[in-house]
């Protein structure tokens, strides 16, 4: 595994929860600071696509909550 000195531990040593909540937990450091995420012009294609989708049939699609339920996870 890495040798990054942030990490302590071998992300192999961690239970599979732990794994997850790492995970997590590095995707919402990302989310604090999506005003420095850059897109290409296919990738705001496709969110525009998408939003467009949604705007049109907000219906379509499953909540949230429906797919933790389907995945099984609580959060």
């Amino acid at each position: 595994m890495s040798n990054h000195p942030l990490l302590k531990v071998e992300i192999s040593q961690l239970s599979i929860a732990e794994r997850i909540q790492l995970a997590e937990d590095l995707w919402d450091s990302i989310l604090d600071r999506q005003d420095e995420i850059e897109l290409d012009r296919a990738q705001q294609q496709e969110l525009d696509r998408r939003l467009e989708q949604h705007r049109q049939d907000p219906n379509a699609g499953s909540s949230w909550e429906t797919v933790k339920q389907r995945l099984g996870t609580s959060k």
